[in-house]
């Protein structure tokens, strides 16, 4: 069986070692977003790569929004040397780490939630609360969203790898178990 694989979103977070002056980027840097009272990081959002990026005094940067792992890096690389010029030195060396990975997948065959449900552990299933099915796979350590149409949703993963070996063990569990329709 096959299936196209859609990368939704990529979620990294950057941690930079230094104090940044929030203040200053606010100051010199225009369309961000920085309501101290209401949230403590600062919104920075760029039109390419597509990406909102939270700037945190701590020298912690949560990315979102990327769509590629070139995407993750080019927005990186732009905030950080926006930090660089307008608030702050940015060390040259700093750790970038993926905290999750969002990706869909639609099967050429329907599902069968039902069966999904009273055959398979860690699966949820309440149709009168929300149409999919919430599986949970420990070896990679991700969780699923399957909709009878075949669609799939897979949230989790830490690299791409992970979620295609997440999703080819899935598609092998969904056969055993006679799932599909």
């Amino acid at each position: 069986m096959s299936y196209k694989l859609e990368i939704q979103n990529i979620v990294a977070s950057v941690t930079l070692g230094i104090e940044i002056p929030l203040e200053k980027l606010v100051e010199r840097v225009e369309g961000v977003e920085y309501e101290p009272e209401q949230f403590p990081g600062l919104v920075y959002r760029l039109k390419k790569p597509k990406t909102a990026s939270l700037i945190f005094s701590s020298g912690k940067i949560v990315c979102t929004g990327a769509r590629s792992m070139k995407e993750v890096k080019e927005a990186v690389k732009k905030v950080v040397n926006t930090i660089n010029r307008h608030a702050v030195r940015v060390p040259k060396k700093f750790k970038v780490e993926i905290q999750n990975i969002v990706a869909s997948a639609k099967f050429d065959k329907r599902l069968n939630l039902d069966h999904i449900a009273f055959t398979l552990e860690n699966s949820e299933y309440e149709p009168e609360q929300f149409p999919g099915l919430v599986y949970r796979m420990d070896n990679p350590n991700v969780a699923f969203l399957l909709f009878s149409s075949g669609k799939i949703v897979c949230t989790g993963g830490k690299t791409i790898k992970d979620v295609k070996t997440a999703i080819e063990k899935l598609e092998r569990i969904l056969k055993r178990i006679k799932a599909f329709v």
